[in-house]
C-alpha cells in the first residue's frame, strides 16, 4: 500500500510538472505569435490616422480613425497603384507559370534519367541556392542594357524564373524520386511514351508539390524589389508594386499613414492566398521532404 501511495505520488507529481511545462510553453509561443503579429496590427491601426496624429504618436491607438488614406492612394498618380498591381500580377503570374513547368520537366528528367550529367547538372542547378542574388544585380543590369532588354515588360521574367528554380528543382526532384517508378514500367508496357507518361501520369501525383511550388514563388515574386529597381525603375508604365510603394517616401519627408494604407493594399491579395492554401503549403513542403 505504501508503496502505491508513493507511486501515485510521483505520478501526480509529474502530471503536474508536465501541466506546469506545457502552460509555460503555451505562455511562450503565445507571446511569440503576438511579436510577429504586432507589426502587421500596427499597421493596419495606423493607416487610420492623420499624417499629424501619427507624427504625434506612433503607437497609439487613433481617436477618430478614417479611411482617407485608402482613397488617397487609389488617388495618387505618380504611384498609380492599380497598374502596378497589374503589372505584379502579370509578371508574377508568367513567372510562376514558367518556374512550376521547368522545375516539374527537369526536376523528372533529373529524378528518372539516367546520363553521365545527370549529378553534375543537379548540383550546379542547386548551386544557384548558395549564390546572393544581390551580388549578380551590376553584371545582369550591364548584360541587359548591352542586349536591350531593360525596361520592357518582359525584363523580370527572366531573374525571377532563375533565381527561383533552384529550390523549386530541388522539391521537385525529391518528391519525384518517392514515387514508385513501377507505375511508369506499367505505362511503358501499356505502350506510353516517355511525354505522355510524365504528363498524363506523373504530373496528377505531382500536384501536391506543384501548387507548394507555385504559391512559394508567388510570394517570392510579388515581394522582389531589387532586380525591379535595377532593371525597370527607368519606365513607369511596367512599374511593380515594391516600386509603387517606394514613390510614397519623400526626400525631405514621408505620409507613413498613407504608405501603411498602400502596403495592406498590396499585400492582401498574398495574404488571402496564404490562407487559403496554408494547408496545401505545409502538406506540400512536409510530403517533399519525406519522399526526398
Amino acid at each position: 500500500m505504501a508503496e502505491m501511495s508513493r507511486t501515485k505520488k510521483i505520478d501526480t507529481r509529474q502530471k503536474i510538472a508536465r501541466g506546469f511545462g506545457g502552460a509555460i510553453l503555451n505562455i511562450l509561443l503565445w507571446i511569440f505569435s503576438l511579436t510577429c503579429m504586432f507589426p502587421l496590427i500596427w499597421m493596419l491601426y495606423s493607416s487610420l490616422k492623420k499624417k499629424a496624429e501619427f507624427n504625434a504618436d506612433v503607437v497609439s491607438l487613433p481617436s477618430m480613425p478614417s479611411l482617407d488614406n485608402y482613397f488617397s492612394v487609389f488617388a495618387d498618380k505618380d504611384a498609380d497603384l492599380i497598374k502596378a498591381m497589374f503589372n505584379s500580377v502579370r509578371t508574377t503570374v508568367l513567372s510562376v507559370a514558367l518556374i512550376v513547368l521547368f522545375s516539374f520537366i527537369v526536376g523528372y528528367i533529373l529524378a528518372r534519367v539516367n546520363f553521365k550529367l545527370n549529378r553534375p547538372l543537379y548540383v550546379m542547378f542547386l548551386m544557384g541556392m548558395l549564390i546572393p542574388i544581390h551580388s549578380l544585380l551590376v553584371p545582369i543590369y550591364v548584360i541587359f542594357n548591352g542586349a536591350g532588354m531593360a525596361n520592357q515588360w518582359y525584363t523580370l521574367l527572366f531573374p525571377y524564373v532563375a533565381f527561383n528554380l533552384p529550390v523549386s528543382l530541388f522539391l521537385v526532384e525529391g518528391y519525384v524520386k518517392g514515387i514508385p517508378s513501377a507505375l511508369e514500367e506499367a505505362a511503358a508496357i501499356d505502350g506510353s511514351g516517355f511525354s505522355r507518361t510524365m504528363f498524363s501520369i506523373i504530373l496528377p501525383i505531382c500536384k501536391p508539390i506543384l501548387v507548394t511550388v507555385a504559391i512559394i514563388n508567388v510570394f517570392s515574386c510579388w515581394n522582389e524589389f531589387s532586380f525591379a529597381l535595377v532593371l525597370i525603375s527607368n519606365n513607369k508604365d511596367i512599374t511593380t508594386v515594391p516600386l509603387a510603394l517606394k514613390n510614397f517616401t519623400g526626400q525631405f519627408t514621408s505620409d507613413y499613414p498613407k504608405m501603411m494604407a498602400a502596403m495592406l493594399i498590396t499585400m492582401a491579395p498574398v495574404v488571402i492566398l496564404y490562407f487559403v492554401f496554408s494547408k496545401q503549403i505545409i502538406k506540400g513542403m512536409v510530403a517533399g521532404a519525406v519522399k526526398g
